[in-house]
Formats: structure tokens, C-alpha cells, sequence
């Protein structure tokens, strides 16, 4: 059952993570959010774009997009851990895609020990274990998602948000967030975390939305990435931007490549509600199954500890 919206959300206004203003933006787009929006549900992966979103407004000096003013840390918290897992079906064409570019990072080092930051049911914990890591790591808000995980993984995932003294420092050779990063209210301070976690020459591994993507330029507001649960859109120059800022040299950055089924396509589509129930009818068949290779608008990054 949908809880209603916690008598506790906070909005508070949003600091530019590159420039730290809290003015200095144009608005993008005017708020679409009710209290009603506050919920698990809303709040879960990969639901169907919906066009609920804050404020979103872009900083003049340095482009970066963000949502302003937004639900603060401790209120999202609270959402995340009530989140549901709703992308099971999915979860082996994410692991093709996420293991690509993982492939790109552990090439960047001898990589052993991984965390993975926002883990979900740790499907890339298991893929890690299968590509040779000794050591495998995960932090995981949503209770239902850690319930699903493997009993073989399940005791190495941290309920949670990343927080100090979690781990030791120096513990981990890579650190990975798969469409993590644009959730985070405050990103420069999860990558000074980041930063201490990793042993010397550690890598950092993200994969996220690509605000400059043509698929976002193209749907503008109706783009699916405009979305309450983005606190921070990111482009190639300010994701490079920020991570540089906070002591890691970027490696690779620039638009990635999904394999994403024709089903979950079809679910991603920004199309009128009445429509909605003949693209189910459709994604049910077998053609609906069927994997493909697309650009849809993502972006990652490797960065190297400096």
C-alpha cells in the first residue's frame, strides 16, 4: 500500500555542486509535484515517466542542471528505504550494459576489491565476482531490493546511504554508482567519501544521465530524466568538472550505449496514459523480449584517484 506523504519532507533551497550558489540559474522548467508525489512508489527505479519533478533551472556560470529547491537528505532517505524494486525483468540487459563499462574501468587498474554504491539486489556485485573480484561490496537503501538479493550476496550489502566509516580507508581498488549519481542531494560530499575509500590509482566508475543527450534535447521537458528523483543533471564538461574538482583525474567521459529490450523501450516512451495499456499488450510478446543496442541518453565516466 502507497504510504502518504511523510509530514516530515523538508524542500529546502539547492547549492550548485560545482559552484556552490544558491541563485545565479535560469529556470528551465516550473515545478510539477504535489505532497501526494512524496511516496515509495514515485520514489522506486525505472517507474514510467510520469512528468513529476521539481523546479529545474540550470547554473549561469558553470551549465550544471539541478533541481531547486528539493527534498533534503535525510527525507529522501527515508523514500529510498521504502522504494520498491520494480526492474527485475530488466536486470539481465543492465548487467550487459553496466558490464561494459566496467570492463572499461577494470582496464584502468589491476582491480580486486569493489564497492558499488546504490546497489539495488547486487545483480553487479554477482557480475563482479564472475569477472575475477576477490572482494565485492554493496550500500543499498531500499529493504525490498537487499530482500531480493542472492543469500550469496546478500550478507555483503550494507543497508543504507554511503557514510563515513562504513569501510576502511584505502579498502577498495574501484567504486561504482550505476544511475546513482544524479540522485544525490549532495555530490561533492559522496565523492570526497569516495575519494578516501579508494587505494592509491583507485578508479571511480559512473554511469548516468546525459542532460546534453539528443534524446533529451529533442523531449525537453517530457524527457523521462526530468524526473522528481534527480537532484543533479549532468553533461560530459560538468560531470568532468566536478569530479576533477574533487580530486580525480577523468580518464573517459562521454555518451554511452544500452542494451535495453524491446519491452522496456517501449515503458521509457513518453506517451499519453490511454496509450500505455496497448505498449504492455505489446512489450507481453515475444518480440517484446527481444535485446537491443541503443544510445538512450546516458553517460559514463572513469576517473582515476589523483
Amino acid at each position: 500500500m502507497t504510504e502518504p506523504a511523510h509530514p516530515g519532507i523538508r524542500l529546502a533551497p539547492t547549492a550548485c555542486a560545482i559552484c556552490g550558489t544558491l541563485d545565479n540559474a535560469d529556470q528551465l522548467y516550473p515545478p510539477t509535484f504535489g505532497e501526494e508525489s512524496f511516496n515509495e512508489h514515485v520514489f522506486s527505479a525505472r517507474r514510467a515517466p510520469d512528468s513529476i519533478h521539481y523546479r529545474i533551472v540550470r547554473c549561469r556560470a558553470c551549465g550544471l542542471v539541478r533541481s531547486d529547491p528539493a527534498a533534503d537528505q535525510a527525507s529522501l532517505v527515508g523514500l529510498y528505504e521504502r522504494s520498491t524494486l520494480d526492474y527485475g525483468a530488466e536486470i539481465p540487459n543492465l548487467r550487459r550494459t553496466y558490464g561494459r563499462y566496467l570492463a572499461r574501468a577494470q582496464r584502468r587498474s589491476g582491480a580486486k576489491s569493489l564497492l558499488e554504491i546504490g546497489c539495488g539486489n547486487g545483480f553487479m556485485l554477482e557480475e563482479a565476482l564472475a569477472r575475477g573480484y576477490e572482494s565485492v561490496r554493496g550500500v543499498e537503501p531500499s529493504r525490498e531490493a537487499i530482500a531480493a538479493a542472492s543469500p550469496s550476496i546478500r550478507d555483503r550489502i550494507t543497508p543504507g546511504v554511503i557514510a563515513p566509516g562504513q569501510f576502511a580507508p584505502g579498502e577498495f581498488d574501484i567504486v561504482c554508482m550505476f544511475q546513482v549519481f544524479d540522485h544525490l542531494p549532495e555530490p561533492g560530499n559522496v565523492l570526497d567519501q569516495v575519494r578516501i575509500l579508494l587505494g592509491p590509482g583507485g578508479v571511480l566508475l559512473c554511469f548516468n544521465h546525459n542532460v546534453e543527450s539528443v534524446s533529451a534535447r529533442l523531449l525537453g521537458e517530457k524527457s523521462p530524466i526530468i524526473d522528481i528523483e534527480h537532484c543533479f543533471l549532468y553533461s560530459p564538461g560538468t560531470m568532468r568538472t566536478l569530479l576533477e574538482r574533487h580530486g580525480f583525474t577523468v580518464v573517459e567521459c562521454g555518451p554511452a550505449v544500452n542494451t535495453v529490450s524491446i519491452r522496456h523501450l517501449a515503458h521509457l516512451l513518453p506517451v499519453p496514459a490511454a496509450l500505455r495499456p496497448g505498449l504492455r499488450a505489446a512489450g507481453s510478446t515475444r518480440i517484446g523480449h527481444v535485446p537491443v543496442r541503443l544510445p538512450l541518453g546516458n553517460l559514463y565516466s572513469v576517473a582515476v584517484k589523483s
